[in-house]
């Protein structure tokens, strides 16, 4: 068992009732000498503690005892990765020291952290023009990706919200798309009808609460219009677990909330047409082949990429993942993430890594092994996935979509028998884009990067016009 240490928390408990040490000692029933070794780290929390500092001062124990430590430290090894940090980088045994010791250094920190992130993150927005007052927030497409990420891409209450669902209506994967038109008509009253592009303009989806309606278009594919239903059914019936999980203080405007609560109600979607266990049954069976999962449970490919990155229930994780999707320009339409790999938000992501080399060759899974700039490898799965198409001036509609994990976990994945890890120099050396990227004589570099200045020598031509 982890040994749990408290004393910033302690003491700063203490402080907000005016407290001594000795006082506190007195109400909780232990020695002041035990309260002073508490509040320096010398001594870890015991089980009578923690129940008397939440029977005495009316606190969740939760508000005591460190919470979600790992993703913190995950925070604080993406914050020092930024360029600015090349040359002083701690370690993580320093890193976890911060957390264990300074935690409210740690937040502020973080924040500092945040706030640097949202001026350049508004600075690439706007391209250098006078900042607008309204800008001077993160994105809510940020904001919900922090979020997600938080949770380490995993909302139990959901997942048990589908299994109790599909305990209730069990059902063949390939039938899934009748028993939810069926549930939505005869649970909730709403007839599920398919239109013409024509009649749907431009929605895929609307639902039409008032005359108990939910039109999907017919650019939709089978498995897609299963999965608008599912996502619809979330609203309906878990619209409650959806108000809990959002009410959080990152989620500050009524735009983040329902940007979140569509990306819940998606998550709950996979969760039903791709019940968990069964899930990741399969997917440690067949060694994470996407195109089998995706055969196996009737959706598209892009559906079980995704899927595959919530595999993070407590003890029975699957391999941690990271997603990402980019439209021909680079731009980054989705990512979601439960591994440390710092994901680019603005687009413009590194030409090095064959994500982008996808586009030449469509439907073709791309494994490629790379490396960051501080080091850290992973394993990564680039492919294309098509958008609906429905007419003459809908065809080519691709974006890319690449998957990956961290390094130690290649061998898991059956990708790695045809692609076996390279030699120390055989890794893509890539970055998150070159607006950050301090690699020097990169070929591919477009940029300037923003805190590394790149050598200027009069006397050479180096690979780019940015070094010589």
């Amino acid at each position: 068992m982890k040994k749990t240490f408290i004393g910033p928390r302690l003491r700063q408990l203490r402080r907000e009732h005016g407290q001594t040490q000795a006082a506190m000692a007195e109400v909780l029933g232990i020695s002041a000498a035990y309260v002073n070794m508490l509040e320096k780290n010398q001594r870890t929390l015991s089980v009578p503690v923690l129940i008397a500092l939440s029977e005495q001062y009316g606190i969740d124990w939760q508000d005591v005892v460190p919470e979600n430590s790992s993703t913190r430290l995950a925070d604080l090894r993406h914050a020092f990765q930024h360029p600015v940090f090349a040359d002083k980088t701690p370690d993580i045994h320093e890193l976890q020291a911060a957390l264990d010791h300074a935690p409210v250094l740690v937040e502020n920190f973080l924040t500092l952290f945040q706030n640097h992130r949202t001026t350049l993150e508004n600075i690439m927005r706007i391209g250098g023009e006078r900042m607008p007052q309204e800008l001077a927030s993160l994105s809510s497409e940020t904001t919900i990706h922090d979020f997600f990420r938080r949770h380490s891409n995993h909302f139990d209450a959901l997942e048990r919200a589908a299994e109790r669902l599909a305990a209730e209506q069990p059902c063949p994967s390939d039938e899934m798309h009748m028993m939810l038109k069926t549930r939505l008509r005869d649970h909730h009253g709403i007839d599920v009808i398919t239109l013409p592009v024509d009649e749907m303009r431009d929605a895929l989806r609307i639902h039409d609460r008032p005359a108990g309606k939910l039109k999907l278009s017919e650019a939709l594919d089978f498995p897609n219009r299963t999965f608008q239903m599912a996502h619809v059914l979330c609203f309906v019936e878990c619209d409650d677990i959806l108000r809990d999980i959002t009410n959080d203080k990152s989620l500050d405007t009524d735009r983040s909330i329902a940007r979140c609560k569509v990306e819940l109600a998606n998550y709950f979607a996979a969760a039903l047409v791709m019940p968990y266990e069964r899930f990741l049954g399969l997917a440690q069976k067949t060694h994470y082949d996407i195109d089998r999962l995706a055969s196996a449970f009737s959706v598209s490919f892009e559906q079980a990429c995704q899927r595959l990155t919530t595999l993070q229930r407590e003890n029975s994780r699957g391999v941690p993942f990271f997603f990402l999707r980019v439209d021909e320009a680079g731009n980054v339409t989705k990512r979601f993430n439960a591994t440390s790999f710092n994901i680019a938000e603005q687009g413009g992501s590194c030409p090095v890594w064959n994500l982008h080399n996808t586009f030449r060759t469509p439907g073709v899974i791309l494994p490629q092994f790379v490396e960051l700039p501080d080091g850290e490898r992973f394993f990564t799965l680039s492919r294309t996935t098509e958008r609906p198409v429905y007419s003459i001036n809908t065809q080519d509609r691709r974006l890319a979509i690449s998957l990956g994990c961290e390094i130690q976990h290649a061998r898991r994945l059956i990708y790695s028998s045809t692609s076996p890890q390279p030699v120390e120099d055989g890794f893509s050396k890539i970055g998150i884009n070159c607006h950050l990227c301090p690699r020097l004589n990169c070929s591919q570099r477009a940029h300037d990067p923003l805190v590394v200045e790149l050598p200027t020598d009069t006397s050479r031509r180096g690979e780019t016009r940015y070094e010589s």
